[in-house]
């Protein structure tokens, strides 16, 4: 199986690449998961501090939900909005597969909460589809982590968050992925407790020292990440080179 995790950066970088990209990928991938995903403008939020930048709908893709299931309709969609009704996450799993059970959960306060101040501080869930994997639940989650303007280091809610993952994992039956954009640097204990459900954190097993492209230029160039259950044997897992957001996409395969 393959899988491609990308936080598409909202399209910013160019609808017409970033489509490209799933066109060229959509043969050889069986699950992409796909953070800062839009399905319609949020004009009443326009002009205001969303992640430390103000939040301009021209720029964006704010209909990136239509028009990525439209460059690939061989695939099932499953969209998780976080910060309203029309932002948040995005599973496309190729119709070859069978989907047992798709949700969510809420990991970082309830559904609908935004900060005062910055609108990019908002509610976070993980996603997830459990997928029949020859004849085996597979559990493939995907998440953006908390963003609070304060850097990618460890605080109480993203111990809380990390703790919450964790959970859901030790509930959760058969081999699990965990994908996404977390905000977190290598070194926190957020990941570390993400580690401690028994999961490989193949960002530090295979020494990937970055996960963003040349449109990312400050100095921490950490962001995502891969886990995976230590029964699936990973054949593939790599940083590819495609600058079609600020964040790198990274590719699994694996038995």
């Amino acid at each position: 199986m393959r899988i491609i995790t990308l936080n598409t950066w909202g399209g910013r970088a160019g609808k017409e690449g970033l489509l490209n990209f799933f066109k060229e990928h959509s043969a050889t991938t069986d699950v992409f998961c796909l953070q800062e995903i839009w399905s319609a403008p949020y004009e009443h939020l326009e002009g205001k501090s969303a992640g430390g930048i103000e939040i301009d709908n021209s720029k964006a893709m704010v209909y990136g939900l239509q028009e990525i299931s439209a460059v690939l309709p061989e695939f099932k969609t499953f969209f998780r909005p976080h910060h309203g009704d029309h932002y948040g996450l995005l599973m496309l799993v190729k119709d070859d597969f069978e989907v047992l059970e798709e949700g969510e959960e809420f990991v970082y306060k309830e559904r609908g909460y935004v900060h005062e101040v910055d609108v990019g501080n908002h509610a976070r869930n993980i996603q997830y589809v459990k997928i029949n994997y020859k004849n085996k639940p597979l559990t493939v989650i995907n998440f953006h982590g908390l963003w609070n303007g304060q850097g990618k280091n460890d605080s109480d809610d993203r111990l809380l968050q990390s703790q919450n993952i964790k959970n859901f994992i030790a509930k959760t039956a058969g081999d699990t992925v965990l994908c996404g954009d977390f905000n977190l640097l290598p070194t926190t204990q957020s990941l570390k407790i993400i580690e401690d459900a028994g999961l490989r954190n193949l960002i530090a097993e295979y020494g990937i020292t970055s996960t963003r492209t040349s449109h990312y230029t400050k100095p921490e160039k950490y962001a995502d990440y891969i886990f995976v259950s230590p029964n699936l044997n990973v054949t593939e897992f790599k940083v590819l080179p495609d600058e079609v957001s600020d964040h790198s996409p990274l590719l699994l395969d694996f038995t």
